[in-house]
């Protein structure tokens, strides 16, 4: 975690808005994760912080990487330093998975000559495929419990398990290699008991593709979901690494290269934003701070991510219950209405901790305010 006075200096030195990235801290996210999960191979979900010098941090670690886009899948191919690009073209093929489910034809065309790993999960996605993608590898996403997740995924994307093998026949009518299975049990996801009923599903689906005749699946991908430690409400996860490493050997069998695809557990707490307060009044009696970031900037996950942040002063004294407002005209850049905050001045500094996820990812230029100055520590 980068020291208080560290950050205060920066955003002295660079100005606020200002997202401070700390590369030491998701070399250590992705270390834990290896350590805990040793059989898995982890994919960073790119969509979780695109930022090329996070893509390239994580390479050099040793990960693979998760695209959900074609610009992701441009900021790797670009990103990936140290290779030839013979060598690059082979990472390619072996080291991402476009793991959208729905892709546009122009997208299609695009990875074909890479011939990707890609995921899908209708019959439709499979004519489209074998028109502009006809050299893609396939993995088939099914649909899983996501009680209790953050972010609930499970009613935009998955097959019912009840069609799945039905799926993998078609795909392989069509001409395609199906290399395996994938799920996902949501974004942050507390309840564990998802991870559990997802991989026993899995398991039955293998067992029955064995019993109709398909013996090349290979790959189980695990998804993503790992929950990042915003509060002390969230179990260690070395106890979600243990209940998962138990039911994997104990369903399936170490010819199963097992994925999965991490990417707020990796970057959520790699970042700390700084604000600085541009305005103060009291409303009802209740006082109301304005910061330069907001709702339409780095704080965007409280919209989307569901994520709710919290603001501390570095400077202490008695405290009291706040509102603070981010700095567009927009009623609904509400940041908070229950911080606890001392009296503070004009151009005074507020910081936020656990903002590296699906935050700077999804900022706007909503009234012409900028994003946040992105720095980076420890590279």
């Amino acid at each position: 975690m980068i020291p208080l006075s560290r950050l205060k200096r920066l955003a002295r030195e660079h100005g606020t808005p200002l997202f401070v990235l700390d590369h030491d801290e998701i070399r250590r996210n992705y270390a834990e994760l290896k350590k805990h999960l040793p059989r898995i191979q982890v994919y960073y979900a790119v969509k979780a912080n695109s930022d090329p010098a996070i893509v390239k941090t994580l390479f050099q670690a040793g990960a693979s990487f998760d695209v959900a886009s074609i610009s992701e899948f441009r900021i790797v191919h670009r990103n990936i330093e140290g290779l030839p690009p013979k060598k690059r073209q082979d990472y390619i093929w072996d080291k991402i998975i476009y793991a959208n489910p729905i892709k546009a034809t122009e997208t299609l065309s695009e990875l074909d000559p890479y011939k990707p790993l890609v995921t899908y999960d209708n019959y439709e996605e499979i004519r489209k495929m074998r028109k502009y993608s006809p050299h893609a590898g396939l993995v088939l996403r099914i649909r899983v419990p996501n009680t209790g997740s953050m972010v609930e995924l499970s009613s935009k994307f998955g097959a019912a398990p009840g069609e799945a093998v039905d799926l993998i026949e078609a795909a392989r009518a069509a001409g395609f290699t199906v290399e395996g299975i994938s799920f996902h049990v949501g974004s942050q996801a507390t309840n564990f008991d998802n991870y559990i009923q997802a991989l026993q599903i899995s398991a039955d689906i293998l067992q029955e593709a064995r019993l109709r005749g398909h013996h090349g699946l290979k790959h189980l991908d695990i998804g993503g979901g790992f929950p990042a430690p915003y509060d002390n409400k969230v179990r260690p996860f070395r106890e979600l690494a243990d209940l998962l490493n138990a039911e994997i050997d104990r369903l399936f069998t170490r010819d199963i290269t097992i994925l999965a695809e991490p990417g707020r557990f990796l970057v959520a707490t790699a970042a700390s934003l700084v604000v600085k307060i541009i305005g103060k009044a009291r409303r009802d009696r209740k006082l109301c701070y304005y910061v330069d970031d907001g709702i339409y900037g780095t704080y965007s996950g409280i919209l989307f991510d569901h994520c709710q942040y919290h603001l501390e002063s570095f400077q202490k004294g008695p405290t009291e219950i706040c509102s603070v407002f981010g700095p567009t005209c927009d009623a609904l850049d509400t940041i908070s209405t229950v911080e606890n905050l001392p009296d503070l001045k004009l151009g005074d500094l507020l910081y936020t901790r656990n903002i590296g996820a699906y935050s700077n990812a999804s900022s706007t230029n909503f009234n012409g305010f900028p994003p946040a100055k992105v720095v980076h520590v420890n590279q």
